[in-house]
């Protein structure tokens, strides 16, 4: 299932998310020029995503997660056809809206943390940060590739690819391979055999109702309010960077292909980052694992925004992408530890919501301040800034007396 799970994030996060800044001064040309105009289509996704969060989390916990993700992959798919179509900025925002918004939800982080916790155990931030690698080799991979297609063919054209891939690969892989949990082909967590009575019969698995849960509520736990202002300053700061990233390169004079292997240079540390920092989230505590996570972020950060030099720069980047690894993963097992694998779907889906203040200001805001002074400095300032807020947010985390499975 982590293969399985890698795979999937590799179309559901990193075919959009990692290749939208390498699209995105073209389609910004297309559209008249404004780059808020562009920013606010990544937000319109991310809001999508959110209203629809709390949904496809309770869905993950009720339903088959193949049916879920599925469903997901299709309206990817369609997504993808309809933005080689759109002619103006509006159906640009509702394809993006009503179809990328809800499939990368339904398919993505939310949908493959959910099975990988329902596999996993002991070995669940290992697991984690496994199928989380998928997001970041896709990042590695698909800058250039995008680069190439809109260079050669169009931006258009490469959303056509990537429609055909995620019909003819993606689609057909989840109906295939998924399947939900251990306990449905006689197994237990972490590859573990079925308990057996003395006689040779299998203990059967407990069925439990997944449990009804309100974002109010769980509002009312500490964890749970440090979690979301953590990693909701987190997402901000990283989804602006990724998504400027390649513009600012190339506002720099540098081509769009020399950009696009700096922002694959920051993926491929992104995948270094998911698996060691998914291995140390097993070994050490969350406030320690975090820090690190906070301070590669930081200074890579803080590395890109001091020099134009193309190697300080891919240097910084490098550094930005290893710390970027560390959230999902992280992400997915402080959930896990805090709230245990049986609310693990409830909780990460009313997340969304909550995190969707914060994080969603980061992209459209580095837009407005770049259209409004010519120069994102002001912005990336302001984000050097977030992360001693993260810093303070997780010290005040309180690790539970005993893991939650």
């Amino acid at each position: 299932m982590v293969l399985v799970a890698f795979c999937i994030d590799f179309v559901a996060v990193g075919f959009f998310f990692y290749s939208y800044g390498v699209f995105f001064k073209a389609i910004a040309e297309d559209f008249g020029g404004s780059r808020l105009g562009v920013a606010i289509g990544l937000t319109v996704t991310n809001a999508v995503g959110a209203i629809a969060a709390p949904y496809v989390g309770r869905a993950l916990d009720k339903y088959p997660l193949r049916n879920v993700m599925g469903i997901g992959a299709l309206f990817m798919a369609f997504g993808f056809l309809g933005l080689s179509f759109v002619q103006n900025e509006l159906q640009f925002y509702l394809v993006l809206g009503l179809f990328i918004g809800f499939g990368a939800s339904s398919m993505g982080n939310l949908a493959t943390s959910k099975l990988v916790t329902n596999w996993f155990d002991k070995r669940r931030g290992t697991a984690l940060g496994i199928a989380a690698a998928g997001v970041s080799l896709s990042g590695v991979i698909m800058p250039y590739i995008s680069a190439e297609l809109i260079e050669n063919f169009g931006w258009r054209q490469g959303f056509l690819v990537y429609s055909a891939f995620t019909f003819l690969v993606v689609v057909p892989l989840i109906f295939r391979l998924v399947i939900s949990r251990p306990e449905d082909v006689g197994l237990r967590p972490d590859g573990a055999m079925p308990i057996k009575f003395d006689d040779g019969t299998i203990v059967p698995p407990v069925e439990k109702t997944p449990p009804k849960m309100r974002l109010l509520e769980l509002f009312k736990e500490h964890n749970f309010r440090m979690i979301v202002l953590t990693f909701s300053l987190l997402f901000c700061s990283m989804s602006a960077t990724l998504t400027h990233m390649i513009p600012r390169l190339t506002d720099f004079g540098y081509t769009l292909v020399e950009a696009s292997l700096v922002m694959s240079l920051c993926a491929g540390f992104g995948v270094v980052g998911k698996l060691s920092f998914g291995w140390l989230s097993d070994r050490l505590s969350v406030r320690k694992v975090m820090a690190i996570v906070i301070f590669m972020q930081f200074t890579g950060q803080y590395l890109m925004f001091s020099s134009l030099d193309y190697l300080t720069f891919a240097v910084g980047a490098s550094m930005f992408g290893y710390g970027v690894g560390g959230v999902v993963p992280m992400h997915g097992a402080v959930v896990g530890k805090t709230f245990g694998r049986d609310r693990f779907g409830a909780v990460l889906g009313l997340m969304r919501p909550a995190m969707f203040p914060i994080q969603i200001l980061g992209v459209p805001f580095a837009g407005w301040i770049f259209d409004v002074t010519g120069s994102y400095d002001i912005a990336f300032q302001v984000f050097l800034g977030l992360y001693f807020l993260a810093a303070l947010a997780v010290s005040f985390y309180r690790q539970p007396a005993k893991t939650v499975t």
